[in-house]
């Protein structure tokens, strides 16, 4: 193989720039166009999070070769003024040998050894084996409907977005070279958090981790490492020295094999990568956690479950009940050094869940929080008393609401007819209608905490759970029809669901409307 495709200057990362536009770059002009790019423009949730992360390693990387040490008043700096270009140029500069994504001995992210390891050098794979979207081996077809003995070719710059996002996402399971089964990547099953600015200059800044402690073990990502030997990928597991190993961690070995002199992309070779071991005392910067049943796990995209009833697992917590990802705390501790505060803080939430080897769903979403709420915890917890008040209101009018679909039912006492009128109600649009109702009025709130008018916010969000309990209520009603059953069912439990009601939202002469709030 020979060396073809620099990473550094063939266009491949898509970016959106302050003027709208979605443009392919290379690296160096990333990084010297980053103060006039909005944001990253990759559609792929996975692989978007994998990007910033490839991005965040470099500056880190190029810092610490530059300077050696630097805080957050330097951080704050590079935020204002723009990063130091220069530097991160002659860094890349440095190992631009690294950075060619076909080469015979360091290809970009991938194992040169499977080229000539008995297990993997006369075996391929369709380059869909690490297409976290396609449908490969025995996976279901559903949208994908392609061939493994026939794959379409991409072109290098779809293979490297590709490839980002599926080593920092792929699940654990089955690999069957090399290793029967091999460890997740480092973000499995995860929503990453990254905090955003208004440039992409400003979002490097915001989510760069701290400089290097001096004495610690240097973090090297994997282009900075030697290359990885069969042995190595035969062997345990392997704690990260730190993000920029996390970032880059390559948790499956992949080759990929140029098809033509265009360097297009038909096949790969495939073996078990250089597995993570998960240090629980060193979680994943831009991995919140939330409580389980059985202590902490991580925040990740659950079925219809919108982002904000989740928000207490971003906020700082003193009682340990959920834990916010570091790199929230690295954005806040720049915010502090910042003379022009902005009173909130965009994030970028991205990412796939996924159920054991099983991948489920992925998504984005951008929320922003006052900086207050993210730095107060007295504010965080008063979120966090909100946000439960709704899940327990919703969970006794789901209760209610099931009681009053069994009477239409036949044998309404039985625990049989109960369990389906349960299962009918949640397949209904209860759950729908009452977040989405009551999210129209989180924004308001949200902005009346972060003012610290505790008094306002929860007058409006009792006011909003009110309208959102009444709203659902009445779908489920209309749901029931008009038989005679219905009629009476809707008759005996509407007194006990505005009991209810009057009881946990009780309604007030005078509320705080949502305009109000905004205002």
């Amino acid at each position: 193989m020979s060396k073809a495709f620099n990473v550094l200057d063939k266009p491949w990362l898509p970016a959106r720039l302050t003027d709208g536009s979605v443009v392919d770059l290379g690296l160096l002009e990333v990084f010297r166009r980053s103060g006039e790019i909005s944001a990253l423009a990759e559609t792929s949730p996975p692989s978007l999070v994998a990007q910033y992360r490839l991005l965040l390693a470099i500056v880190h990387r190029a810092m610490t070769r530059a300077f050696g040490h630097w805080n957050n008043k330097q951080r704050a700096q590079w935020y204002l003024e723009g990063l130091p270009v220069p530097a991160i140029q002659d860094y890349l500069e440095h190992w631009r040998e690294r950075f060619w994504l076909f080469h015979p001995e360091h290809p970009f992210l991938q194992v040169a050894a499977l080229a000539t390891a008995e297990e993997t050098r006369e075996k391929r794979k369709p380059w869909t084996q690490i297409a976290l979207a396609s449908a490969s081996g025995n996976t279901p077809v559903v949208f994908d409907h392609a061939l493994d003995n026939a794959p379409e070719a991409i072109d290098p710059a779809a293979a490297i977005r590709t490839l980002l996002g599926f080593l920092q996402f792929t699940p654990g399971g089955l690999v069957k070279t090399l290793r029967d089964a091999d460890k997740a990547g480092a973000l499995v099953n995860t929503a990453a958090v990254i905090p955003v600015g208004q440039t992409l200059a400003q979002t490097l800044a915001l989510a760069l981790h701290p400089s290097p402690r001096q004495g610690a073990e240097e973090d090297l990502p994997a282009w900075e490492r030697e290359p990885l030997t069969i042995a190595q990928l035969r062997g345990a597991p392997v704690l990260a020295t730190g993000a920029n190993d996390r970032y880059t961690r390559q948790s499956r070995a992949v080759l990929l094999l140029p098809d033509d002199e265009d360097g297009r992309i038909r096949w790969l070779r495939f073996a078990a990568g250089w597995a993570l071991g998960e240090d629980p005392n060193a979680p994943d910067p831009m991995a919140a956690f939330r409580a389980g049943s059985n202590g902490l796990v991580r925040l990740t995209f659950v079925d219809g479950r919108a982002l904000w009833r989740d928000l207490p697992a971003l906020l700082p917590n003193p009682d340990k009940q959920s834990q916010p990802p570091a790199v929230l705390g690295y954005a806040m501790d720049g915010h502090r050094q910042i003379s022009d505060e902005h009173p909130y803080q965009p994030l970028l939430v991205a990412g796939l869940a996924s159920d054991q080897a099983k991948l489920l769903r992925w998504r984005a979403e951008q929320v922003s929080l006052p900086v207050a709420l993210l730095e107060d915890t007295d504010r965080a917890g008063y979120l966090r008393v909100l946000l439960d008040r709704a899940e327990g209101l919703f969970k006794d009018v789901s209760g209610l609401a099931a009681r009053m679909l069994a009477e239409t039912l036949p044998d309404p006492d039985s625990k049989d007819t109960r369990s389906r009128a349960r299962d009918l109600l949640a397949r209904g649009p209860l759950a729908s209608v009452y977040f989405s109702t009551a999210e129209r009025a989180l924004s308001p709130v949200l902005n009346r905490l972060g003012q610290g008018m505790f008094d306002d916010a929860d007058l409006a969000w009792n006011v909003a759970l009110r309208q959102s309990a009444l709203q659902a209520w009445d779908r489920v009603v209309v749901g029931l029809g008009r038989s005679p059953r219905a009629l009476r069912a809707d008759a005996k439990f509407l007194p006990r669901f505005h009991g209810l009601l009057n009881k946990q939202v009780p309604k007030v002469e005078r509320a705080v409307s949502a305009e109000e709030s905004i205002a």
